[in-house]
């Protein structure tokens, strides 16, 4: 005889639905139990330490008022130091601006006016007396009538002109000392490198941006600009931005020391970052000379080269004869008949790769050599090749005329 169950299938299934519900339901209720009592015993805890939005809390007086926080705000005074800027705070007082006035004849009234044919920067580099010597460009103030050096703290001061150099453009004024602040410092700028930091102070645009500072790096230590036939300038390179009013400002390293005098920037559609500066070292024969004679008294080969690289390879073996090895040095273009390198027995397509022992490589370096080591009347052994032969001579520097200075 078998045995039958007391509930069909379905029955017990849904006495077992009934009895999990019913486990459901205690667990939910002893886990809300368990839950309150966490958060009652949590509470005082979360308001005194101003956890639960809208807590009561004391305030700093204790007299227990509400206070809602949405946000704290703290000033915070940031101490900037740097060697740019330490570097710009010494030199700037030295900065000045430069006013070239010139004198009109009002057609209707005849009267005499002074007028502003343009601005540019200066610095400040030394104080002898009672009298102060501020260089600038040769371009900012070629015409003047009348000179104005602009002081950092924005008054005029008349300035006397004692002498300019275009192939440089180099100038020295003069100004009296009783006004000025400060004296800038020259740095080697033999020792540069390309992308160290380098500082422009100047007035771009006029005296309105008065000394404005821009930083950059130094692009090339290296670069020559012709600035005419025969003559080539050893100039740096950088990319600190350099404005019109920018020239004859200095540029400036971080130990504020001044490297170079802006001169001038490529300013052509596209060319952005291209300005230049006279060297430092190359500056201060010049400035020496102005100082002392109103003009730069150079010593005078009486040539014009060009370079050899830009000869082609051609024209090297078949024109010149030189030696495969032979790639660079200074072509003799055109020679003065009667001149002193003519007379030294140099003649036209000799090649000079040295002078007085030291290898030359490019024009700009053969003009460095004379006019920072030779004066006027010295010797000069030169070494060159003259159809594929190497050979040396001495000659003795004349002076450069009057007429091939400007």
């Amino acid at each position: 005889m078998g045995y039958y169950d007391d509930y069909s299938d379905e029955s017990r299934r849904e006495g077992k639905r009934q009895s999990k519900r019913g486990s459901y339901i205690w667990t939910s209720l002893i886990s809300a139990v368990i839950g309150g009592m966490l958060v009652l015993l949590a509470t005082p805890t979360l308001m005194a330490n101003g956890l639960m939005p809208g807590s009561a809390m004391e305030d700093e007086n204790g007299d227990g008022e509400n206070e809602t926080k949405i946000g704290s705000t703290e000033t915070v005074s940031v101490d900037v130091e740097s060697n740019i800027v330490d570097a710009v705070e010494k030199v700037r007082p030295a900065v000045v601006g430069v006013v070239n006035l010139t004198k009109n004849v009002d057609p209707w009234t005849q009267d005499v006016q002074t007028v502003q044919q343009g601005t540019g920067s200066g610095v400040i580099i030394e104080k002898i007396g009672d009298k102060a010597r501020v260089v600038t460009n040769d371009h900012v103030v070629a015409g003047a009538e009348e000179i104005e050096v602009v002081m950092s703290d924005g008054e005029h001061v008349s300035a006397e002109l004692l002498g300019s150099d275009e192939i440089t453009d180099l100038a020295v004024l003069e100004i009296d000392a009783s006004k000025v602040q400060a004296v800038a410092e020259f740095g080697d700028s033999s020792k540069l490198r390309a992308g160290e930091p380098a500082i422009a102070i100047g007035n771009p645009l006029g005296l309105e941006l008065s000394q404005s500072v821009t930083t950059g790096v130094i692009s090339a230590t290296d670069r020559s600009i012709q600035v005419n036939e025969s003559t080539s300038v050893h100039v740096l390179q950088t990319d600190a931005a350099i404005n019109p009013g920018n020239s004859g400002g200095p540029l400036v390293n971080v130990a504020g020391q001044v490297i170079g005098i802006n001169s001038l920037k490529i300013a052509q559609q596209g060319v952005e970052g291209l300005g230049f500066a006279i060297p430092s070292n190359d500056a201060k024969p010049i400035i020496k000379d102005l100082i002392e004679n109103g003009r730069v008294i150079r010593p005078y080969m009486g040539i014009i080269h060009v370079d050899l690289e830009a000869i082609s390879i051609h024209d090297r073996k078949r024109v010149l004869n030189l030696p495969d090895d032979v790639t660079k040095g200074v072509l003799v273009y055109r020679i003065e008949r009667g001149g002193p390198a003519y007379e030294g027995g140099l003649r036209q397509n000799d090649v000079i790769v040295a002078v007085d022992g030291e290898t030359i490589e490019k024009p700009a370096e053969l003009q460095r050599y004379l006019y920072t080591k030779k004066d006027v009347g010295d010797a000069m052994s030169l070494t060159f090749y003259r159809e594929g032969k190497k050979q040396t001579i001495e000659m003795t520097l004349g002076e450069t005329p009057l007429d091939l200075t400007r």
